[in-house]
């Protein structure tokens, strides 16, 4: 279980304690195929605004071809993610992005904040942070890992399937492609037998089983525009996903709980942050679920003022925890309001995520209600 701390339980505060209450509120191509050719990003609907980071008027139909234009397929060879494949996968590299550098015209930024050391979550887990997983893609590059979350399905209450995470873990962008083999695999480690390279069996890596994405939905902005900057802003990703094993059982009914989304939360709500991954880069190997507990308000970055300002917080957590949910709790109960989405290296001293609002709401409710 999350360690216990007395801050407080009004909205927009977090403890360690955050994911034991979700817990207490729940009742492709084959290992040597080659990778998908870039094709050119969907062309956005002629209904669509001039900016792209503005789609307030995109109908219903404007996201039906916006999704089927985008051509997702994923479907992984049978036993693709055996745990040595798991335990060689490489951190998906995080978006860096200098916040002591001099900015560049048009960003604007808060003064960098202090780091927070990322914390291990003592073993064996508890039910509480098996929302939390990792998410495994196969890339040009070769085998990758990301993190992810297990959120709430407003269509289909306590029955979801859905993950969120970031967009960059999902697809390469403007003149990239979907990412291969992508599955996902909540509670990844629960009981420590994967740390510090000891051999481990299989059902010990993947407690909940694997969930492969069946369908997914990024960010329009993100597939027309590329390099580090405005895109971020609108670095998300949504997935449906089913049990590799076949089982009826949902995702949200396996791991027994999933967290909602707080879409356009009030930023002077916003006291304080935990963010959640799986850090695969040095001195962290992935076997561990990491947290940043941020004691303060997070900051802004902007590099298009047009669009929601990114939340920052100081973490230490490094690549590999991309994706992984921030969370505050709303009314005692823990709420995510962002995902990992660009950070530093050379030392890692925080991290930033997308403020998700009317965009990313109105595609996880088109996602949600539509998207099967």
């Amino acid at each position: 279980m999350p360690r216990t701390t007395n801050r407080g339980r009004r909205a927009g505060t977090v403890g360690a304690t955050m994911l034991a209450v979700a817990a207490l509120a729940a009742a492709g191509c084959g290992p040597d195929g080659r990778a998908r050719p870039a094709t050119p990003p969907p062309a956005l609907p002629k209904s669509a605004p001039t900016s792209v980071g503005d789609l307030t008027g995109w109908k219903l139909e404007d996201w039906r071809k916006y999704v089927t234009a985008s051509g997702f397929a994923n479907e992984p060879a049978p036993g693709y993610w055996s745990a040595a494949r798991m335990d060689s996968a490489k951190p998906r590299p995080t978006p860096e992005y200098s916040l002591t550098a001099p900015a560049a015209p048009g960003v604007e930024r808060d003064a960098p904040p202090a780091a927070v050391p990322a914390e291990p979550q003592p073993h064996p887990y508890g039910q509480a942070t098996a929302v939390v997983g990792r998410l495994f893609m196969t890339t040009p590059q070769g085998d990758a890992a990301c993190s992810a979350t297990v959120v709430s399905d407003p269509t289909d209450p306590g029955r979801s399937n859905l993950v969120y995470t970031a967009a960059h873990c999902l697809h390469d962008g403007k003149g990239g492609g979907w990412l291969k083999n992508l599955v996902f695999v909540p509670g990844f480690n629960r009981d420590g037998r994967a740390s510090h390279g000891k051999p481990y069996p299989d059902a010990q890596a993947a407690p909940y089983g694997r969930w492969t994405a069946v369908r997914a939905l990024v960010s329009p902005t993100w597939l027309q525009e590329s390099g580090v900057g405005a895109r971020d802003q609108f670095d998300y990703g949504i997935l449906r996903v089913r049990a590799e094993s076949g089982s009826g059982a949902s995702l949200e009914e396996t791991v027994g709980g999933s967290v909602p989304i707080w879409f356009n939360a009030p930023r002077d709500q916003i006291t304080s942050a935990a963010a959640y991954g799986y850090p695969a880069e040095r001195p962290a190997d992935g076997t561990e679920l990491d947290h940043c507990d941020s004691p303060v308000a997070p900051g802004r970055l902007s590099f298009d003022r047009t669009r929601p300002p990114m939340y920052v917080i100081g973490c230490t957590m490094t690549a590999g925890s991309s994706g992984g949910g921030w969370f505050v709790t709303r009314d005692g109960k823990p709420n995510l309001i962002s995902v990992g989405a660009i950070g530093d290296r050379n030392p890692a001293g925080y991290q930033a995520g997308p403020s998700l609002q009317d965009q990313a709401k109105q595609a996880f409710d088109y996602f949600a209600k539509n998207v099967r």
